[in-house]
């Protein structure tokens, strides 16, 4: 399950009703606004009255309503009812996964027998991968709640967003800076792996030198990469990168980040780079003023969060708004057929309470993810989530 650390500081009012299409149908119909939330009147949808559904209709969400994650489930099913909670819109049928891949195979089998047009869910990457050939063979699509990208394919969306997602953001925000010498200290874990690849593949489409990466362990750990990196230079010399991506948070961040100054490495001379993870911590992380991170804008996701906590009576779990998002997605491209690979990946994508998304024929999804900058006091916007992704981005 992934971990997504956003800030949540923002407010936006807007009516329970027009929230309830915080995924917007962005291809036309006098309701291209894909960069706000909208309301599709149900007159326009294509989706049958309750009871009366064609076959292949049906959006089933396989989450985890017994077992450790069964609150996490519960917000995941909640957040995908509110987002359907309107006339018209295609009948949610929930399956309880328990949280393992058998669960989730016997789940999603159940769905298919349901007559499911569309899968959301599961939750994790080893059930998504035990649902994955089951929906395949019956030619349902899924869009899973998984970060993993390991598990993208034709037909099998990773909606959790992923390392890869903020770094390409971040590689494009620095090369507009002009910056082209780029580095990565990562550590040796999947995480790392993530960032290590997703800063190699970014900066070969920017048409930018190859990065050099800095993997480390446990011990000399971070700070170890940075003296290598450093390479014992004079620190008033120029830098020998321009920008530096460090896959650290928590107290190993904050152990290397004293290293960062004396090494001629620090936010005052070049561009240092984090994952979304530090949007949690910005309020300690005065230090690292001037250094960015990419993650979805919570200006776009207040809306969901008040109406979510307006029906349930509590805020959201940070990962039900994919739910919300996914189950958006169904809503938009129902049709009398059910759901198509073409209207799924269509190249305008969808305007979701986590920023537009674009879900790619290959099973992968890119983001528009905004650019926030650490200062004294936390954090803040310095480059608004993009208004189109129509171009290769974030």
């Amino acid at each position: 399950m992934v971990r997504v650390a956003l800030v949540r500081t923002f407010t936006l009012l807007v009516t329970a009703a027009g929230l309830a299409a915080c995924v917007a149908d962005t291809g036309g119909g006098g309701y291209n606004q894909p960069t706000g939330l909208n309301m599709v009147p149900a007159a326009t949808r294509a989706g049958p009255a309750p009871g009366t559904e064609a076959p292949g209709h049906r959006v089933s969400i396989l989450v985890p309503l017994t077992g450790p994650n069964a609150e996490v489930g519960q917000a995941l099913l909640r957040a995908a009812q509110l987002s359907l909670d309107q006339p018209g819109g295609p009948p949610l049928d929930a399956r309880d996964t328990g949280g393992t891949p058998a669960g989730a195979a016997q789940a999603a089998r159940a769905a298919v027998a349901g007559g499911a047009g569309i899968i959301l869910g599961p939750l994790t990457a080893p059930e998504t991968g035990a649902v994955a050939p089951i929906a395949r063979e019956a030619g349902i699509p899924v869009l899973a709640f998984t970060s993993d990208v390991a598990q993208a394919q034709p037909g099998v969306w990773t909606m959790g967003i992923t390392p890869g997602q903020q770094v390409r953001r971040l590689v494009l925000a620095v090369q507009a800076e002009g910056k082209v010498r780029l580095a990565a200290a990562v550590p040796q874990n999947p995480f790392g792996d993530a960032l290590a690849t997703g800063m190699a593949a970014s900066a070969g489409e920017a048409g930018l030198p190859p990065p050099r990466i800095l993997r480390y362990g446990s011990s000399p750990g971070l700070p170890g990469s940075l003296k290598e990196l450093a390479g014992g230079a004079d620190p008033s010399a120029p830098p020998p990168v321009d920008a530096l991506l460090l896959g650290a948070a928590g107290p190993q961040l904050g152990q290397a980040v004293p290293l960062l100054s004396s090494s001629g490495l620090g936010p005052t001379r070049i561009r240092v780079l984090g994952p979304a993870l530090w949007a949690r911590e910005a309020p300690q992380l005065g230090a690292l003023a001037g250094a960015w991170y990419a993650a979805p804008d919570p200006a776009r996701r207040a809306p969901f969060q008040q109406a979510y906590a307006a029906k349930y009576g509590a805020p959201p779990r940070e990962l039900a708004s994919l739910a919300f998002d996914a189950a958006g997605v169904a809503r938009a491209v129902v049709d009398r057929i059910g759901y198509s690979a073409a209207a799924l990946t269509r190249p305008q994508g969808f305007a979701g309470s986590d920023g537009l998304f674009v879900l790619q024929p290959d099973g992968q999804v890119r983001r528009g993810l905004a650019i926030f900058e650490i200062d004294p006091a936390g954090s803040h916007v310095v480059q608004a989530a993009p208004g189109s992704l129509t171009a290769p981005a974030s």
